[in-house]
Order: C-alpha cells, then sequence, then structure tokens
C-alpha cells in the first residue's frame, strides 16, 4: 500500500510540474534569455576593459621608456612626452591615470612649472579612486618642490600625517621636515632630526647618506 501511494504521489507532483511549465513556460524562457544576455555582456565588457588596460599599458610604458632613455630633454621632446602623459591622465584606466599624472607633473616642474605641476599632484592627493600610497606621494613630491619657497605651515601640516610610524615615505617626509626646520633658521631642531635620521635604521641608505652629511655641517 505504501508504494501504491507513493507512485500516485510521485504522479501527482508531475503532473504539477508539467502544468506549472506549461503556464510560465515563456516566463522562463524570458528569463533565460535575460540570463544569458548579462552574461554575454559582462563577458563583452571585460574583454573591453582587458583591450583598454592593454592599450594603457603599452601607452604609458612607452612614454616611461622614452624617458628614461633620454638623458635630457629638450622643450619639444618634453612637450610631446607631457601630452602623451596627459592623455593618459584623460582616458586611461585607474592606476595608469595616476602613474601617469605623477610624471606630467614631474615633466611640468622640471620645465619650471611649478604651478602647472602643483595642481597635477593636488588633483591626485585628493583623488579618493587613487592608490593611498599614490595620493601620499603626491603630497611629497609637491612639498618636495615647494620646501624652498613654500608657505611653512602650510608644509608642515601636509607633511606630517606623512610622517605616521606606519607610512611607507615617512622617512622621506621626515626629511622634508628637517629641511624646513633648516631653511627656518630652526638649526637645533634641525640637526635633531638629521640626527634622528642618520641613525634610523629602517630608513632608506640615501636618506641616512644625506642627513649623515647634513650633519657635518653642523660639526657633528
Amino acid at each position: 500500500m505504501v508504494d501504491i501511494f507513493d507512485e500516485v504521489d510521485e504522479e501527482l507532483r508531475a503532473d504539477k510540474a508539467e502544468a506549472l511549465l506549461k503556464r510560465y513556460s515563456g516566463a522562463l524562457v524570458g528569463a533565460a534569455l535575460v540570463v544569458l544576455a548579462g552574461v554575454g555582456s559582462w563577458q563583452g565588457w571585460q574583454w573591453w576593459q582587458a583591450r583598454q588596460d592593454a592599450a594603457a599599458a603599452g601607452a604609458f610604458v612607452s612614454a616611461v621608456s622614452t624617458l628614461d632613455r633620454a638623458a635630457s630633454l629638450d622643450s619639444t621632446a618634453r612637450a610631446s612626452l607631457g601630452a602623451a602623459f596627459d592623455a593618459l591622465s584623460a582616458g586611461a584606466p585607474e592606476g595608469y591615470r595616476t602613474l601617469s599624472r605623477l610624471h606630467a607633473a614631474a615633466l611640468k616642474a622640471q620645465a619650471g612649472d611649478l604651478n602647472g605641476a602643483a595642481v597635477l599632484w593636488d588633483q591626485v592627493a585628493s583623488d579618493g579612486a587613487a592608490d593611498p600610497l599614490l595620493r601620499d606621494l603626491a603630497t611629497l613630491m609637491w612639498a618636495e618642490w615647494q620646501i624652498d619657497q613654500g608657505d611653512p605651515a602650510r608644509l608642515e601640516a601636509r607633511l606630517k600625517p606623512l610622517t605616521e610610524p606606519t607610512n611607507a615615505w615617512r622617512s622621506l617626509a621626515q626629511e622634508q621636515l628637517a629641511l624646513l626646520e633648516l631653511r627656518q633658521g630652526h638649526a637645533e631642531q634641525a640637526k635633531a632630526a638629521f640626527g634622528k635620521l642618520s641613525q634610523d635604521v629602517t630608513a632608506p641608505a640615501g636618506v641616512r647618506s644625506r642627513a649623515t652629511a647634513l650633519l657635518s655641517r653642523f660639526g657633528s
């Protein structure tokens, strides 16, 4: 008896399933088409994005290679490279866009256009979509080019956050703050800062070497 009831129950379930399939077959087909269209669109977008990334990577590597190979740049070559980085800054995917802005800013600074460079550095520093490491680097580069004539209070305010123990640019920011003390005639504060940097084993070798060299001028 149990087997008979099970068979009847299965047949009823089969009948219900068939009825539901007939009733909603159009909707099911439509849903399947939507899913397939979504998958196709996603794959198409990934393909397009990969092409964009590859094109940006090629253009960026080409521009950087040209920059690295050049012992010096005349005004025409500098303008051409600047235009290449500007184009990448405007249309490349995030990452290449940020790096291109940093390179474009450096070219402007080297050409004497500090205002134009500062604009680009500030754009990177305030770009919430950019990598925090690159945002801090933009602030550091801005400070390095402003350290001789920029407003001391503003320089200090922007450099201080970079001196946190976990910041990758901590030692370089401390070096700039020490130079700022020296510029303002605060010899003892500068001497103390350079002394710490010269003994900081976590600081890059270049920073320690420069600190030691500057300390020698204080007679230490």
